[in-house]
């Protein structure tokens, strides 16, 4: 079994801060992409960033310039640094992995339970 615990989230005023954090842990041989969605209220699930084993990334237009997506291959961590932020960036934040348990398996999706971030004065 594959577990991601994300920690990062909170309350932050527009302008400000806020770094996620999403470690990937258990069975876990190699691991693809890794990336973040988010989902306001009433509003479709989107994707926030990802970024490949190899270092690629690929952000949303809304968050280009602000949001800088990042992994720790020996820890199995990718981070979201998120600056610049703005109250329409108010959403649940999920984080996903793409992972092979084991050599020669299929990689699979994995996703974190999600962390609330909140851009308000």
């Amino acid at each position: 079994q594959v577990q991601l615990v994300e920690s990062g989230g909170g309350l932050v005023q527009p302008g400000g801060s806020l770094r996620l954090s999403c470690a990937a842990s258990g069975s876990i041989f190699s691991i693809n992409a890794m990336g973040w969605y988010r989902q306001a209220p009433g509003k479709e699930r989107e994707l926030v960033a990802t970024i490949t084993s190899g270092g690629g990334t690929k952000y949303a237009d809304s968050v280009k310039g602000r949001f800088t997506i990042s992994r720790d291959n020996a820890k199995n961590t990718v981070y979201l640094q998120m600056n610049s932020l703005k109250p329409e960036d108010t959403a649940v934040y999920q984080c996903y992995a793409l992972v092979a348990r084991a050599r020669g398996y299929r990689p699979e999706e994995y996703w974190g339970q999600g962390t609330q971030v909140t851009v308000s004065s």
